[in-house]
């Protein structure tokens, strides 16, 4: 019997089989997983913004950010048995969910600028990108079982696939 295991907005959690692990609500959000193909733990996060730099609190939430998120992530992982040398992410969301007529900065386009900054800190961290289903104009739910890899997409008026 599998749990379906829900992270939530600026959330990350881990999991191992025969559990899955969801995210919903994805638009401009970027949801990530990790998992170690040997070992068959995967984490998920659920990424709203950039860069922790843009905080203005002092104590900030790790997995609002994708340069806080995703290290937080490796830790969680590696407590559960997780190899650097064996990770692998897959990567959904960064909408561009609103489209501005005028005055449209760089400071708008939150979706583009989540899934840079989410391919630079794997880059940065040497973990592969393996798949994505990023950009566009609609919303996405991501689930991912760690036991077949697989992470399933729903995206709003567009149905379901799978990378």
């Amino acid at each position: 019997m599998s749990d379906v295991i829900k992270v939530g907005m600026a959330d990350l959690n881990v999991v191992t089989p025969p559990n899955i692990i969801r995210t919903s609500g994805l638009g401009s959000c970027v949801g990530i997983v990790i998992y170690d193909e040997f070992k068959l733990v995967a984490g998920m996060a659920h990424i709203m913004l950039p860069n922790s730099s843009l905080s203005r609190q002092e104590k900030t939430n790790v997995a609002k950010y994708a340069d806080t998120a995703i290290p937080a992530l490796l830790i969680e992982l590696q407590k559960m048995g997780a190899k650097n040398y064996a990770l692998k992410a897959k990567i959904a969301g960064g909408a561009q969910m609103f489209t501005f007529s005028t005055g449209s900065t760089d400071l708008m386009r939150i979706g583009p600028r989540n899934v840079e900054a989410v391919k630079e800190t794997l880059k940065d961290l040497r973990i592969p990108l393996l798949s994505e289903d990023v950009g566009g104009k609609s919303g996405r739910t991501i689930e991912f079982d760690p036991q077949s890899k697989r992470l399933q997409i729903r995206t709003v008026n567009q149905g379901i696939k799978e990378i």
